[in-house]
């Protein structure tokens, strides 16, 4: 996903309210007690909070039945290949034979072992920062048309114009707004840093987390409401402690001042690194076999939340066991996916056996968009169904579409292998939607996505939220219905998972709006997807004598 999707817990933590509120008159209200760190597999009704049923499932209904292997190809920045908790879980390609510099297999890919990285080049290098799509299309678009009015051009050239106005207004808007990030996060973290030191010396603490927020050893009215509202926007963010929020403040000031240097910059261009004609989207041969490249954190993260090994008891569990497989595929850099690199990811993971594509990445312009609607479809024709995250920026993508889209150029029906994923937390009240994830009925279903506890590199662990985590979630899922239940066609499984997301009617604020709405709204089904109710639909199916009509019942 974009650097700029990475981020969604700026507006979860509520930072510009931090600093004034110790001087605050307003009462807050008592904190309520954090969700498991692995909340995500508990049970709605058996442990209250909106989990996916996960342990449930496994424990009641999948005990008696032997699974099948599956395949789920990552798109991602990367994955830590070395990770204890994914090692034991990834895809080898048993016909490539490693470090030998041939292409054993013939199918164009020197050394393919654990899958592709679309981002590298011959000589080892590998591109880590790009530019955003906004920038690629102004840096080529405003040669040809600043300064020139609409009707100076002719009727085949007004179009180009028209998205150019567009796209240089959401150009010159993310400029603004990395700018004014750069500027403030900086001095804000140092500022929370002195507040953070202040109060861990007054309550005789190491560490400002959340147990200790939540009952401070403290009777003075003041500072038990600023504990209470630091509690309060640790939990909604995911983050364990305070020092943590110091920590990515910094980063989001560094990483704002590189998008000013790198992805804004209109005369920054890295493709050089991969050495393929970049406008070529027929060309399918480039890249490297580096699958872990120079960040591989969201990536390692994602992974982890999919099908982290189940049986070795370290850190984490991910929804799927084995033999559920994770192929790794790299093409979303520190800026915005290129259409070509997504396309080509997808025909891979198609060609190479995957069943399940997770996709946690997106923007809003697809100049190439023709090339992945066809690598969509071509996916469709071969049975693999795509999992795409919704996106972090509280839109309505019934309104600006998020690419890729579930929806084809030139169509009204959805592509019958296209999963769109929003955002959902822990708790069943005001706080239930992720007030970052985008929605409307262009969304399928809703997942856990925030303080989502996975994999990091270097064998660590760590949180993060955003659609991002909730696509995983869902692949996750999916491949557990299509590893025990192989029968099952990529509609059938899109179908099973919407049908399982039962409605949530809890009032709750609309992302990006103080308008409050029924969740049931903000999605095609109303409703979080649950592991164990899909497994219940695919066992009746499956009974019933399986088969496109018995699972779309």
């Amino acid at each position: 996903m974009s650097v700029l999707h990475r981020r969604p817990w700026l507006a979860t933590l509520g930072l510009a309210l931090l600093l004034p509120l110790a001087a605050s008159a307003q009462t807050a209200a008592p904190a309520a007690p954090a969700a498991p760190q692995q909340w995500t597999h508990l049970d709605p009704k058996a442990n209250g909070v909106m989990g996916i049923s996960t342990d449930r499932a496994y424990a009641e209904l999948l005990k008696s039945r032997t699974p099948t292997p599956v395949v789920v190809a990552v798109i991602d920045s990367g994955i830590d290949t070395a990770h204890a908790d994914l090692k034991s879980v990834l895809w080898k390609n048993p016909r490539e034979i490693a470090g030998n510099g041939k292409d054993d297999d013939g199918n164009g890919y020197v050394d393919d072992v654990r899958g592709w990285s679309f981002l590298g080049g011959k000589d080892g290098r590998n591109v880590d920062v790009d530019t955003y799509e906004e920038t690629r299309l102004v840096a080529r678009l405003k040669p040809l048309y600043e300064g020139k009015s609409r009707a100076s051009l002719s009727k085949a050239k007004q179009a180009e114009f028209d998205l150019y106005q567009r796209v240089k207004k959401d150009y010159d808007k993310k400029v603004a707004e990395e700018t004014r990030h750069a500027k403030e996060l900086g001095p804000l973290a140092e500022q929370l840093a002195g507040i953070t030191g202040q109060l861990k010396q007054v309550l005789g603490v190491e560490r400002l987390d959340t147990a200790v927020l939540r009952r401070p050893p403290v009777n003075d009215p003041n500072l038990r409401q600023l504990t209470d509202e630091l509690y309060g926007s640790l939990k909604a963010s995911g983050a364990p402690d305070m020092e943590t929020v110091v920590k990515q403040l910094q980063e989001a000031s560094s990483e704002a001042q590189n998008h000013l240097k790198y992805s804004l910059n209109l005369d920054f261009n890295p493709r050089g690194i991969v050495g393929d004609n970049a406008d070529n989207v027929k060309e399918r041969h480039y890249g490297n076999a580096d699958v872990t490249g120079p960040d591989a954190t969201h990536g390692t993260h994602v992974a982890g939340i999919i099908a982290a090994d189940r049986r070795n008891n370290l850190g984490i569990l991910g929804v799927a066991d084995a033999p559920v497989r994770i192929m790794a595929l790299r093409a979303v850099p520190n800026g915005d996916e290129r259409d070509k690199d997504v396309a080509n990811a997808i025909r891979y993971a198609v060609d190479n056996g995957a069943s399940i594509i997770n996709m946690s990445f997106g923007k809003y312009y697809s100049p190439d968009r023709d090339a992945v609607e066809d690598a969509i479809r071509y996916a469709a024709q071969k049975g693999v169904l795509l999992v795409h995250a919704a996106g972090n920026e509280s839109r309505n993508i019934d309104q600006e579409t998020h690419f890729p889209a579930p929806v084809p150029e030139k169509g009204k029906a959805a592509h019958p292998n296209f999963l769109t994923v929003g955002a959902s937390a822990s708790s069943n009240d005001a706080q239930l939607v992720a007030n970052f994830s985008n929605y409307g009925k262009r969304v399928d279903v809703f997942a856990p996505g925030v303080a989502i506890y996975s994999t990091m590199p270097g064998s660590l662990y760590g949180s993060q939220s955003g659609t991002s985590m909730a696509a995983p979630t869902v692949a996750g899922v999916a491949a557990v219905l299509k590893s025990y239940f192989p029968q099952l066609t990529a509609p059938e499984l899109k179908r099973l998972i919407m049908q399982s997301a039962q409605p949530v009617h809890t009032k709750v604020p609309q992302p990006g709006d103080k308008k409050t709405v029924d969740f049931a709204q903000l999605s095609s089904t109303g409703g979080v997807v649950n592991l164990y109710r899909a497994v219940e639909l695919a066992a009746q199916a499956s009974a019933a004598g399986g088969g496109s009509s018995a699972a779309g019942k």
